[in-house]
Parts: C-alpha cells; sequence; structure tokens
C-alpha cells in the first residue's frame, strides 16, 4: 500500500509542479500585461486566450517536430496581432527558452535524446550566435535576402521529408546519430550564426541536419535538437531581453502554453512511425520555406 502510495506521488507530483509554474506564469502575465510600446496591442481576454492556445500548439510542434515555434508565434504576432517586427521577434526567442527547456526535459527522462552530440552542437552554437548577432548589425538592411536564400535551400530537404515519409525507403532506420564532435561543433556553430542573425530558434535548420548530415533515427532528432537549442536561445532571448525586445506579458503567455505542449509532444513521439514522423517533418518545413521565400516578395503568411 505504501509502495503504491509511493509511485502514485512519482507521476503526480511532476505534472503538479508543472501546473504550478504554469499558474504562476499566467498569473505574473496578467499583472504584466502587454504594453512594451505605444503600438502593442492591449491584453484583452481574447487576445489572452489565443496566445496562450497558440503556446500550447507550438510547444506540441516543438515537442513532436524539435523546434522552438517562432515560425508558428511570429506570423500571429505580427500579423494578426499587430505587435511591431523586433518586438515580435523578440517575444518570440524568448518563449523559445521555454519551449526547448520543457521539450528537451521530456525528450531526456524517455531516452530520446543524444547528450554527446546535443552538447557539441550546443557549443558551437553559443559561438556561432555571437557572430551572428554581431553580423546582424551589419546585415540588417539584407536579412530579407538571407530569408529568400534559407527559404530556397530548405526546399529541398522538406520535399525529400515528404517523399520518404509517403514512401519509406527500405534501408534501415539508423540506431545513433553519426559524425564527429568537430563536425557537430562547426554544425552549431552555423545554426547559431543564422540564429543570431535571423532571430529563429534554429530549429528549422537543425532537424534537416541532423537527418541528412549525420544520419540521425528519427526518434533522437527531436530531443537533440531542442537540447541543442536551449543555449543558443538562452542567449539570443537574454540579449533580445535586455535591448527591451521582449513582451514580458506575451511571453509568459507563450511560453506557459508551450511550456504544457512540448511535454504533449515529447511523450507522444514514440507513437509515430518513423515514416509518419518525417512527413510531419517536411510539411512543417516546406511551410516554413515557403513563408520566408514569400517574405521577401512581401505576402505575408499565418
Amino acid at each position: 500500500m505504501i509502495g503504491d502510495r509511493s509511485s502514485a506521488w512519482r507521476r503526480i507530483a511532476p505534472v503538479a509542479a508543472l501546473l504550478i509554474v504554469i499558474a504562476a506564469m499566467l498569473g505574473a502575465a496578467l499583472t504584466t500585461g502587454t504594453g512594451v510600446t505605444p503600438d502593442s496591442p492591449p491584453f484583452a481576454p481574447a487576445t489572452f486566450l489565443l496566445l496562450f492556445v497558440i503556446g500550447i500548439v507550438a510547444g506540441i510542434l516543438g515537442g513532436l517536430i524539435g523546434v522552438g515555434g517562432s515560425t508558428i508565434m511570429l506570423p500571429i504576432m505580427y500579423f494578426y496581432l499587430g505587435f511591431p517586427g523586433p518586438i515580435a521577434i523578440g517575444t518570440g526567442l524568448f518563449v523559445v527558452i521555454f519551449t526547448s527547456l520543457s521539450g528537451a526535459s521530456g525528450h531526456l527522462v524517455r531516452g530520446n535524446l543524444d547528450r554527446r552530440v546535443a552538447t557539441w552542437i550546443a557549443a558551437g552554437g553559443l559561438i556561432g550566435v555571437l557572430i551572428g548577432s554581431w553580423l546582424f548589425s551589419f546585415l540588417v538592411s539584407y536579412t530579407h535576402i538571407l530569408g529568400l536564400i534559407l527559404g530556397l535551400v530548405f526546399l529541398a530537404p522538406s520535399i525529400n521529408m515528404i517523399r520518404e515519409g509517403l514512401r519509406p525507403p527500405a534501408r534501415t532506420e539508423p540506431e545513433q546519430i553519426g559524425g564527429t564532435p568537430p563536425a557537430h561543433l562547426l554544425f552549431g556553430a552555423g545554426v547559431g550564426v543564422l540564429t543570431g542573425i535571423t532571430g529563429l530558434g534554429g530549429g528549422y535548420a537543425l532537424i534537416p541536419g541532423l537527418l541528412y548530415l549525420f544520419g540521425a533515427p528519427v526518434a533522437l532528432t527531436a530531443g537533440t535538437s531542442l537540447a541543442s537549442m536551449l543555449p543558443m536561445a538562452i542567449l539570443g532571448g537574454g540579449l533580445k531581453l535586455v535591448a527591451g525586445h521582449v513582451a514580458i506579458g506575451v511571453g509568459l503567455v507563450l511560453a506557459a502554453g508551450s511550456i504544457a505542449g512540448a511535454q504533449v509532444g515529447a511523450a507522444t513521439i514514440r507513437r509515430f512511425k518513423p515514416a509518419t514522423l518525417k512527413l510531419i517533418f517536411g510539411i512543417y518545413f516546406l511551410y516554413a520555406a515557403i513563408r520566408f521565400i514569400s517574405e521577401y516578395f512581401g505576402i505575408g503568411l499565418l
């Protein structure tokens, strides 16, 4: 009887702690409000609920696909809710911190994460973020061109993921992520530079790279991506926060939803076949690539 109670408590305690954290973040958000600039929209109940739902959706995608969710949050904050561009970008990167932390921890306890590879990529990513943030001051007028290039580059791997999802190749799924530590470090540095320049979390580059550069098993990609992304998100989001480009109240609501959603994504990833996951990856990254390209031509997509 005592053993059963102890086992039940071990299952309930993490959930209870998570709910307390989410409630505290939502309460702090209501106290803080959205107002960071005169152009920021008011914190109406409908806006509060929408932001929380967006956070949950971004978190589920983060836990399932291994992305921070910026490509979901940014267009809605900017085009639909009317936040200024720098605030939308900074707040999105701030939320990625919580999505990555929640999703990576969820994958870690389930064994869906390669800690060695994630450590090397994260180390390179930190260096890259600093370089990218420095380069941003010189490339600020050319970021739209960079977005177009990224969109075109990621079209091929996203289409390939969809193809492999619909028609799985005959080869056996690998058991671990390939590559050497120097290669992982260099790859992380490249992703970090892009993160520093674009203000996105980096998952859009990490997932295709892990799959096609290092032959990663699909089940390990999401957790490894999120763990690799976390230090970059902390540094990048921290820099945006210090610069005043984060709507803290909005970020807390989004983060509260993403924390819950990322746990759901991490808990369900093993229920999908590798081919199904690749199909989901491909559809998401095809959307991201099209969005990069459409923004260059002035076409806003949600």
